[in-house]
């Protein structure tokens, strides 16, 4: 280990530890610029500094041994049967269980417990709770999963936290004091650990009680199958009341085309009754993805934004300076080193192909022309003969511009984004070198949870459907006439923290297709790139469930049907081909290079 930095020693160290704490040889650990994450037995926690700064080192730390212990004593299979199906509940039931497995360690082993206590220090403070001014602006599975960590490991919240929990302390303790007290009979059997956080969600009102099951419902389920399958008799409550307010809007007579719509309404309203947005988006966490079918869209739909005053279009470089594109930059082109081989293969593929299609091609034996070299042996024995020159027929590859649309959304942190920029990077200069000019855009928001746009219409008292209620942000990555030398570093901002927020896709592909008209080439392709569905919290919360997917298709098939642009998407674990008509769904991000040659590829053959 001599000749090693300072920094790969502490990360073979770090891989060695978690390994023994998680009981698990096979254990894999890396530094990442983004958030951390963990992939069944891959571990990525941040890296620090070259120095190994103490706070940076003891961060890292935290996170590998939180991973550690997730492998170890958490359960997969056990957790998915019992958690509850609503948003706000399974996002609370997430943190409950992570406040377990980390409860063992803690209690376990003292370094284990500092460790963590520095990692969740570093995640508090870019928590929505540290910024909460009033109780309903409180993440309520940050709140409870603090509580649970203070009854398992007697340990208080982080600083940064705890204003923002003392706001709603009082009330989670008066509605499921009891239940978190209990918690800690059951920390080492995971199944009973996990009823006993049911009850609690159901005394903090976010799923139902299995005592307002309708009888006709469960006339077929035993007394003993409902006090063992909790679970399972929550799902039958929610399946009940479902079937009951369906039969009773079809009583009252209420038409097709209005049943979707107050469907949704109504789970939104059950979701979240007062109005306020969901807690499921806070940063740190994977939005939820809606998934609804044609069925349930209007055929007319009217879109509209509380305002724009503070949506911006923005330059990559002015979102963060020059030292740290640079470092950013350094840190893709690491990524890129393990991906280089194959995708750069891909990209010379289809290299190949497009200039298959703009091969030069001559017309021979014209009377004026280039001098045809074939031909001089018979000007220098005939001199007088015509016929002896050639002329360039005009190729009939039109001149192309490419748009590379970026989801640039929480959901797509770690790999995916990683995997996109890094197919966007080798994309732009393969088309570069076959004359295709390229332009790499990203949408996402400013903030989570409505930032100023949400501030605006509080104070303007709230007025009913104010449409979007978010700020935009648009980050120009490559300009079709910049050169790829020059924006290379520009890419490195998708590695950023931070920057990944929610998506508004229906407005971002208007931008891009309207950039894309003002341009003077012919042919124009327009390539999006997404992970799920559009997601806002704050304009979710207070419009219409399907508001901003219904305004995305409404978008789509105006541009596949009325606009030159020709539009085609990828979807990263989410099945794109029911919003677009040229699509294809992708499970895994290692896959996207090859997938963006292919399409691309296949456009051009095409034409």
């Amino acid at each position: 280990m001599a000749d090693q930095s300072p920094l790969e020693q502490f990360k073979q160290v770090l891989t060695g530890t978690s390994r023994a704490i998680a009981h698990e040889p096979e254990v894999e650990l890396a530094f990442t610029a983004d958030a951390p994450t963990q992939v069944g037995k891959n571990f990525r926690v941040p890296m620090p500094g070259r120095l190994l700064p103490p706070d940076q080192v003891a961060e890292a730390r935290g996170f590998a041994d939180g991973m550690a212990l997730r492998l170890r004593h958490h359960n997969d299979g056990v957790h998915m049967a019992n958690r509850p199906p609503e948003a706000v509940a399974g996002a609370v039931f997430d943190a409950i269980e992570s406040a377990r497995v980390e409860a063992i360690g803690s209690r376990a082993m003292e370094g284990v417990r500092v460790n963590l206590g520095h990692a969740l220090d570093m995640r508090m403070r870019s928590d929505p709770i540290a910024r909460a001014q009033a109780a309903d602006e409180v993440p309520l599975p940050t709140a409870v999963g603090l509580l649970v960590r203070e009854r398992l490991t007697g340990d208080a919240a982080p600083p940064a936290a705890q204003a923002g929990l003392d706001m709603v302390r009082g009330w989670i303790e008066e509605k499921a004091g009891e239940d978190l007290d209990a918690l800690s009979n059951a920390l080492d059997d995971q199944g009973r650990f996990a009823q006993l956080a049911q009850k609690l969600l159901r005394d903090l009102e976010l799923t139902a009680n299995p005592d307002e099951i309708d009888p006709a419902d469960s006339n077929d389920q035993s007394e003993d199958e409902q006090e063992g399958e909790g679970e399972q008799d929550q799902d039958q409550s929610e399946e009940g009341d479902s079937q009951t307010q369906m039969d009773a809007r079809a009583e009252e007579g209420e038409g097709e085309a209005e049943d979707g719509e107050q469907q949704e309404m109504d789970a939104e309203s059950d979701m979240d009754s007062d109005g306020d947005p969901g807690d499921e988006g806070e940063e740190g966490m994977l939005p939820v993805r809606p998934n609804r079918p044609m069925g349930d869209l209007p055929p007319q739909f009217d879109y509209k934004s509380w305002t724009t005053e503070f949506d911006e279009v923005i330059a990559a470089t002015e979102l963060c300076d020059e030292d740290e594109l640079t470092r950013l930059r350094a840190y893709l082109d690491q990524q890129l080193v393990h991906l280089q081989g194959a995708v750069t293969k891909l990209a010379n593929r289809l290299q190949r192909r497009l200039m298959a299609q703009q091969n030069r091609s001559w017309d021979f034996d014209q009377e004026e022309g280039l001098l045809d070299a074939a031909r001089l042996a018979r000007i220098v024995t005939s001199p007088g003969s015509s016929l002896s020159y050639k002329v360039e027929r005009d190729t009939k590859f039109r001149d192309t511009v490419v748009t590379l649309l970026i989801d640039n959304s929480g959901s797509m942190r770690g790999r995916p984004i990683s995997i996109a920029a890094i197919s966007a990077d080798i994309m732009a200069r393969t088309l570069e070198r076959c004359g295709v000019k390229t332009e790499i855009l990203g949408f996402t928001t400013r903030a989570w949870k409505g930032g100023q746009s949400r501030e605006s219409w509080l104070a303007a008292g709230r007025p009913g459907t104010p449409g979007r209620l978010n700020d935009l942000r648009h980050i120009l990555y490559k300009a079709a006439d910049e050169p790829w030398r020059r924006a290379k570093k520009s890419l490195g901002l998708m590695m950023r923290e931070g920057l990944l927020k929610e998506n508004i896709d229906g407005e971002a592909l208007l931008w891009a297709h309207n950039r894309m008209m003002g341009r003077p080439e012919d042919r124009k392709i327009l390539m999006v790139i997404s992970d799920g569905a559009p997601v806002d919290d704050s304009t979710l919360s207070v419009n219409n469930g399907a508001y901003l997917e219904r305004h995305l298709r409404q978008v789509i098939n105006w541009i596949e049907n009325k606009s030159p642009v020709e539009l085609c998407a990828i979807g990263i674990g989410h099945d794109v081909t029911r919003y677009y008509q040229k699509a294809v769904t992708i499970m895994d991000a290692e896959q996207l290079g090859g997938t963006m040659i292919e399409q691309l590829a296949g456009l051009f053959d095409t034409d």
